[in-house]
């Protein structure tokens, strides 16, 4: 299938982002209000920042600066998301790039002032503050790592250039690498990321699969020296402000925003290669006796346990499961879900050009928009209801915090998503109880939900932690370092069961977490804490849920650990983690169990 231009995409398979901005006019408006907004800040609180009353004007204001610099941002940006071969698109959000990266420069003073005050006058800012609150206290929690106010300015107008590799690394991937088809079994086959990711990494035929992931990862590797100079200068340039501000590690100035321990971080690495490796390298021996492979390869490891009875599901079939799925938690929820179709939230489109993978975007004020690529498969189920897992979650906190109270932590903010996830499958549980589709069921958590957010981000997770400490120690890498790196890692968790290849060394090349700080071992975190409040659920019923709409609604105004306390889940334990673990080994026995007796 060669994918389509993003002309020739029907409407109702895109999102519409009327919803920001109706009119280029309307963009333009805003462009100018808040261009004139920051103009007058300066002169009004520039060298006044001295009284609490004149503190939180200022921050009043502010906050009003950022909610239209979001919606700017994301009406840029996700244009240029479902279409990396738009140059006008990508020209426009250069433009508003540039207008960030100058207004956030203007406006560094505010930071900076309020932190050079004293912590008896901030306090009594903080008294009084209402929508503020947070936002003075993270001040105050930053205060041992800001730097000279001139420093901070030049910084700021530096931001363009100190995000540049994500940006290299995104058109070298999305607009620069060109596919050529590739042969198996004497026939010709199109190739592009997207349909490498979406289609071949499932192919039930053992010959067109590996033969498109030889082929898949033959071109990328042609790019491998640019990919890894673009992450060596991400990681160098994070290692240089880390140094700045005074951190020990980049690790440690990573997990400093996360408000999360090194403890918190390296148990969910160590444990997790620990512990769930044995079930996992299980799992993959089981896909090699069902398959009847000889050996299994890297390629091999996402086939489906039972693909002749992985249903096809067409976009209007999946609102009733997701729906349905949801329904547990409630009317409102149900209700958002419908809206997100009616009213092209989602871009389902297959497009030349798009982003791989999937996301949720939610500017503040506005719906969220979701991200994804639509093979009517029911892996694009999950996806779905984990993106709205996210929208759900903003939806709640946008509506009751302050644009300064809705920076969830990182490390949290997989939960909600997971969590949807996880609901749709114990709803499939319970629709049906005919052996094959609990099978069925039981090995899409596996090999969608657990596979994706526990071993691909985990090993992710792993690889990068060995980079860090490499450039702590004053290394650099290359795209030698990088490959063997990962394929140690690799080959780490999956012992002798995977042979693991060159190509499948290549793996550092697909992920744009990397650029993200610490976000891939987040992942398995949020699942964590979702596998747990899941659990809570399934057993409490109404109380349950009702804590998790509270939760939803906190927003950031409490730490990782605070959420989770909220729904009932202590994360300065390892209990929650070794239960999800000891979960997930019991999920992948009942799959082998009820393997052999349907064999029989």
């Amino acid at each position: 299938m060669e994918l389509k231009s993003r002309k020739d995409i029907p409407a109702e398979l895109t999102w519409d982002l009327s919803s920001i901005y109706q009119t280029e006019e309307a963009l333009q408006q805003d462009i100018e209000k808040v261009s004139s907004l920051s103009r007058r800040m300066i002169p009004d609180y520039k060298g006044k920042l001295d009284t609490p009353k004149t503190i939180n004007a200022c921050l009043d204001d502010f906050r009003e600066i950022m909610r239209l610099l979001t919606l700017i941002n994301h009406y840029c940006d996700l244009a240029v998301a479902v279409d990396y071969y738009d140059t006008g698109n990508q020209e426009r959000n250069e433009r508003n790039l540039n207008l960030i990266s100058e207004i956030l420069s203007s406006l560094s003073f505010i930071n900076s002032e309020i932190s050079e005050q004293n912590e008896s006058l901030l306090s009594e800012t903080i008294a009084i503050a209402t929508e503020n609150k947070h936002f003075l206290e993270n001040i105050l929690r930053d205060k041992p790592h800001r730097l000279h106010p001139e420093t901070e300015r030049v910084l700021a107008a530096l931001s363009r250039t100190i995000n540049a590799p994500y940006q290299i690394y995104n058109m070298t991937k999305l607009a620069d690498i060109k596919f050529p088809p590739f042969s198996a079994a004497g026939k010709e086959y199109p190739l592009s990321y997207t349909l490498f990711e979406n289609n071949y990494e499932y192919e039930q035929n053992t010959d067109i699969r590996r033969a498109a992931f030889a082929a898949f990862s033959e071109k990328i590797r042609e790019y491998e020296n640019t990919t890894a100079a673009a992450y060596n200068t991400q990681v160098q340039t994070e290692k240089t402000l880390a140094s700045l501000r005074g951190f020990h590690s980049v690790i440690d100035s990573l997990l400093f925003p996360q408000k999360v321990s090194p403890e918190m971080y390296h148990r969910q690495i160590d444990l997790i290669t620990e512990k769930l490796a044995p079930h996992m390298r299980k799992y993959a021996r089981l896909l090699k006796k069902i398959h009847k492979l000889d050996h299994m390869e890297f390629a091999d490891l996402k086939i489906a346990v039972d693909p002749e009875y992985d249903p096809k599901v067409t976009i209007e079939e999946s609102k009733s499961y997701i729906e349905n799925g949801l329904s547990i938690l409630g009317e409102d929820y149900v209700e958002m879900v419908k809206t997100a179709y009616r009213d092209r939230w989602i871009d389902f489109a297959q497009n030349a050009g798009k982003s791989t993978g999937g996301f949720c975007a939610s500017p503040y004020g506005k719906n969220s928009f979701i991200l994804l690529s639509w093979n009517d498969r029911m892996s694009d189920v999950f996806t779905l209801a984990h993106e709205l897992g996210h929208a759900g979650h903003f939806k709640s906190c946008n509506s009751s915090q302050s644009i300064f109270d809705t920076d969830i932590s990182t490390y949290f903010v997989e939960a909600p998503s997971t969590m949807n996830e996880l609901l749709m499958a114990h709803y499939l549980l319970k629709s049906n109880p005919d052996p094959r589709f609990r099978r069925w069921v039981l090995s899409c958590m596996i090999g969608n939900t657990y596979y994706h957010n526990f071993v691909t981000h985990l090993i992710e997770a792993a690889y990068q932690r060995e980079v860090y400490r490499m450039i702590d120690e004053g290394g650099s890498v290359n795209a030698e370092t990088l490959s063997r790196i990962m394929k140690e890692t690799l080959q780490k968790f999956w012992g002798e069961d995977v042979i693991i290849s060159d190509d499948a060394a290549l793996t550092w090349m697909r992920q744009p977490h990397y650029y993200m700080g610490l976000y891939s071992y987040t992942y398995s975190a949020g699942l964590t804490i979702a596998t747990q409040v899941c659990r809570r659920i399934e057993q409490e019923g109404t109380a349950a849920v009702e804590d998790w709409k509270k939760v939803l609604a906190a927003g950031s105004t409490l730490d990782p650990a605070g959420l989770s306390s909220l729904a009932g889940i202590d994360i300065t334990t390892d209990a929650p983690l070794l239960n999800t673990i000891a979960y997930i080994g019991k999920i992948i026995d009942e799959i082998e169990k009820l393997t052999d007796e349907l064999e029989k």
